[in-house]
């Protein structure tokens, strides 16, 4: 299913309007896989203020995501308006230290 212009407008909207935003199976509180897990984990440890999206409650949402950020899997992780990457890139930059210093940036 293609992105739509309404679906693109409420994505862009939505990454501009938080600073932090976690595209995830389930909640920040019951993640339904186990990679948004450890992206959770993660922001949670360096203790990120984000919003959590349930990619599993719209298709739509789910599929004009992969569209909307070139990425084909999730959870997606956007800071600032920009998409960081997924559970490997987020656990490699917080292994870095790179993802500290994204999210101070963000605050």
């Amino acid at each position: 299913m293609p992105l739509s212009e309404d679906m693109k407008k409420d994505l862009e909207t939505l990454v501009e309007q938080y600073p932090i935003v976690l595209f995830m199976k389930g909640s920040a509180q019951s993640p339904r896989c186990g990679f948004s897990a450890r992206v959770v984990a993660i922001l949670n440890d360096l203790g990120a203020s984000y919003t959590a999206v349930d990619i599993l409650q719209s298709d739509e949402l789910r599929e004009g995501l992969k569209e909307f950020s070139e990425w084909p899997t999730f959870p997606q992780l956007y800071v600032a308006g920009e998409f960081l990457g997924g559970a490997d890139i987020i656990g490699e930059m917080h292994e870095a230290g790179e993802l500290a210093e994204a999210l101070a940036k963000a605050a």
